[in-house]
């Protein structure tokens, strides 16, 4: 078994026998003898080891957005999406229970509302401002607000993304035929959206999650201390120190070149 593996074991047979020693019959526990279910220091250290999570860069972000068609209403959407959550960093459950209401287009801004369905982390309610990833990217998501709306007749309670119409074709097939105001129950199809549209533009497949590293990394580069502490609270978090540990980690590529850099 992995040392990760290991430790998830010995603590929670360390956690049983604490609660044990408080049941009748069980008091001659002593707190000393559970502590030998501790790993040794060495083994805890390899097992809470982090990998560098690989994410894309915004340039990258942006290469595949606009390499991508935009001819039909799926591809519309299918591009919107994309730019959409680069843009605002929603995790992607949310991004497919998002309701046009949500997002305002005038002031570039969302509600993530869990009382409007919205299924957002710990049922928070998360307000965000777009981010300065780029007008463009801003503008393709707003001209597909106003295709749903102006072009599609969708009302305000309609899913921001809606889902792909299947019908028969004359082979009696299932085939694609357009979308239906009928939003996502998962978000499992927003991840097959993503590794078409990143092979399709021959890149690597990265998920909606790792934009979140995208953007975070982005703040740390261009943010002082007090805007960095609204960009975090633009992600959803109420702790900035969340931001900075668990998103946008330095690779040992830029690690070493900023190390290497001190010496100039």
């Amino acid at each position: 078994m992995s040392k990760s593996t290991l430790l998830h074991i010995s603590t929670n047979l360390k956690q049983f026998f604490i609660w044990l020693r408080d049941q009748k019959g069980f008091e001659k526990i002593k707190l000393t003898e559970i502590e030998y279910f501790n790993m040794l220091e060495n083994d805890i250290a390899i097992a809470k080891g982090k990998k560098f999570k690989q994410y894309p860069s915004l340039e990258q972000i942006r290469k595949v957005i606009f390499s991508l068609p935009y001819e039909t209403e799926i591809e519309k959407r299918d591009r919107a999406l994309i730019a959409f959550i680069i843009l605002t960093g929603a995790r992607d459950l949310a991004v497919a229970t998002l309701k046009i209401k949500n997002i305002d287009i005038y002031h570039k801004s969302v509600t993530q509302d869990p009382k409007d369905g919205v299924k957002t982390k710990f049922g928070k309610l998360i307000y965000t401002k777009f981010f300065p990833v780029g007008d463009d990217i801003a503008q393709i998501v707003i001209d597909w607000v106003k295709f749903l709306k102006e072009e599609k007749f969708y009302s305000d309670n309609d899913p921001l993304f809606p889902r792909t119409k299947l019908a028969h074709d004359k082979d009696f097939c299932f085939e694609a035929q357009g979308l239906e105001a009928i939003g996502w129950k998962t978000s499992a199809q927003i991840r097959e959206i993503f590794k078409k549209c990143f092979t399709r533009s021959g890149f690597s497949y990265y998920n909606p999650h790792s934009f979140r590293d995208t953007l975070s990394l982005l703040g740390k580069q261009s943010c002082t201390i007090e805007q960095y502490h609204a960009w975090s609270q633009n992600l959803g978090h109420s702790k900035i120190s969340t931001t900075l540990d668990e998103y946008g980690g330095i690779s040992t590529h830029r690690q070493f070149e900023l190390i290497g850099g001190l010496r100039n």
